[in-house]
């Protein structure tokens, strides 16, 4: 009698124990190949993998800190049903021979949850710098290449609470979709259901979809502006056959290639040179949008252009601290615009581009200083550089290794550091049944750049993340200090210049009570119920 084993719970491939050996090895290695699924890397995706470096690593980092003690068991039970619906979680990374094809995608046939949840301790004092130490000694750490290139950190003793340390790999998903699908495990109660009840399937779209909205529906210094444009760049850069075009995207496109390629590297300064394996991680205490918006509106600019104008006066504060000359002085920076249509928003892969942004740090006059990010930001909205940088990392994701790291440092020497904006959900979120407190996460930094700053917004509050190469940026809290102290200078000078105005030319009822960037009163009828007119509120969103 021939014995017969079966494999899987229906009637499938068998394997004859009479068999010759090689005849029993040869079908058991077709049953695991049939077990382990494979995909091909995309080409951008490839790129990402190979910008890995010992002294810049290609991996996303976040942390979010809760009040209270992170129940473990819990939160391993949501990544189970939550995140690793996700087959990539599940995925490690299977080089070609020679690296001379694209890698592929494999399912980990060992893999095990707790290898991916870590569970440490934060040592004394437990407070926001000591976490923040462990946070930058994490991003100094590479993940483990024969697993799925991800790893949780539940870090215990912090502020009495808990904190959370994630990192990500950047060629699973870039940034904007990693922070969605890591939000995506997170409830809005903190006794929501593990999983959904029935005729509630589609919860991404129902009450977390619409706290995710901002996310899904913006784009960091949009192309607004440019819709057509863009879709149409974009269609031709993922198939070819659209490569006719109208001949206005096909000039703007050669522009923004003109530019991405033919700007001269940025100013040496103190923030660039060659770094080394130890990173520092630093951000602002939370500042409430609220009070972040009435600056704007007093100075009928954006939230954003606040933000950047700060984070501007703060580069070049901290230069001049360390006797760097600064009049003049611009400071490129590389900002990752997403280029998801809303119905991609839940895919992982990277689908963003990049644009090149000067920041004004020479400036002193924090007014002036606005209305020319103002200026610089609205030039950038009407360009498709975003779309050209993105066909560039498709490329690159083609060549050899050694190719790809001559085009990344050709790059990489044309700014200083990487900077990204995302707009978080706007409501508090649970994760595990916990509160998430506050949030920050930062995108890799790749070549040699030593700067990596985030803009982060989430329940009512926004934070200013730095993160940097502790050997030529030994000290980001100075940075940190110099934001707060730009948004204090900002407020004390529309205060000032009110002040001034209503002394010269008293507040009318019904007026707006906004200041112009020339410093004038604005002119226009404040909205019902308002003390500023429909435009200058607008500007501020």
């Amino acid at each position: 009698m021939v014995r017969m084993l079966m494999v899987g719970p229906h009637s499938g491939p068998t394997i004859n124990v009479k068999a010759p050996i090689i005849e029993q090895v040869s079908v058991r290695i077709s049953l695991m190949s049939d077990l382990i699924k494979r995909e091909t890397f995309s080409p951008v995706d490839a790129a990402w993998l190979r910008m890995d470096t010992p002294t810049n690593m290609a991996m996303i980092t976040g942390v979010m800190m809760f009040s209270e003690r992170l129940d473990i068991w819990r939160l391993k039970e949501v990544v189970e049903y939550r995140l690793l619906r996700h087959e990539r979680f599940r995925q490690r990374i299977h080089q070609s021979l020679l690296g001379l094809r694209l890698p592929r995608w494999e399912t980990d046939p060992h893999f095990d949850l707790n290898a991916h949840i870590r569970h440490i301790a934060l040592p004394a004092p437990g407070d926001v710098a000591t976490l923040q130490s462990m946070v930058g000694d994490l991003m100094g750490t590479p993940l483990d290449p024969t697993k799925p290139l991800w790893q949780l950190h539940v870090v215990d003793n912090f502020n009495g609470g808990s904190a959370l340390i994630c990192r990500l790999h950047h060629c699973i998903a870039d940034g904007l979709a990693l922070v969605q699908v890591l939000l995506a495990t997170a409830d809005l109660e903190p006794d929501a259901p593990l999983l959904p009840a029935e005729g509630e399937a589609q919860r991404g779209s129902g009450l977390l979809g619409r706290l995710l909205k901002p996310i899904t529906t913006t784009v960091s210094w949009t192309i607004r502006g440019a819709e057509l444009l863009l879709r149409e760049s974009l269609e031709a850069v993922v198939d070819p056959s659209r490569l006719l075009t109208p001949a206005r995207v096909a000039a703007d496109g050669m522009a923004a290639l003109g530019k991405l390629v033919f700007t001269l590297p940025d100013h040496r300064t103190i923030l660039r040179g060659r770094c080394g394996v130890a990173k520092r991680a630093v951000w602002t205490a939370p500042l409430p949008v609220a009070e972040v918006k009435a600056i704007g509106n007093g100075l009928g600019c954006t939230i954003n252009d606040v933000l950047l104008a700060a984070v501007s006066g703060a580069l070049g504060r901290y230069l001049e601290g360390r006797g760097q000359e600064t009049d003049g002085l611009d400071i490129r920076t590389m900002v990752p615009v997403n280029l998801r249509r809303p119905e991609e928003a839940n895919e992982l892969g990277n689908r963003f581009g990049l644009v090149i942004v000067s920041l004004p740090v020479g400036v002193r006059d924090p007014q002036e200083r606005m209305a020319v990010l103002k200026q610089r930001m609205d030039t950038i909205k009407n360009t498709p550089e975003a779309v050209v940088a993105f066909g560039l990392l498709n490329t690159m994701g083609l060549t050899p290794i050694q190719v790809e790291k001559l085009i990344i440092d050709f790059f990489a020497a044309k700014v200083s550091a990487v900077m990204t904006n995302v707009p978080g959900p706007r409501e508090p979120l649970y994760l595990a049944g916990s509160q998430i407190q506050d949030m920050m996460f930062w995108v890799p930094a790749p070549g040699s750049l030593s700067l990596g700053i985030s803009i982060l917004s989430y329940a009512g509050n926004v934070m200013v993340g730095v993160a940097t190469d502790a050997g030529l940026i030994p000290d980001p809290e100075a940075i940190i200090e110099g934001i707060h102290a730009e948004l204090t200078e900002m407020r004390e000078h529309l205060d000032a210049a009110a002040q001034a105005a209503e002394a010269e030319e008293p507040l009318e009822a019904g007026r707006c009570h906004a200041l112009t960037l020339a410093g004038g009163r604005c002119k226009n009828r404040a909205v019902p119920g308002k003390t500023t007119c429909r435009v200058c509120s607008d500007e501020a969103l």
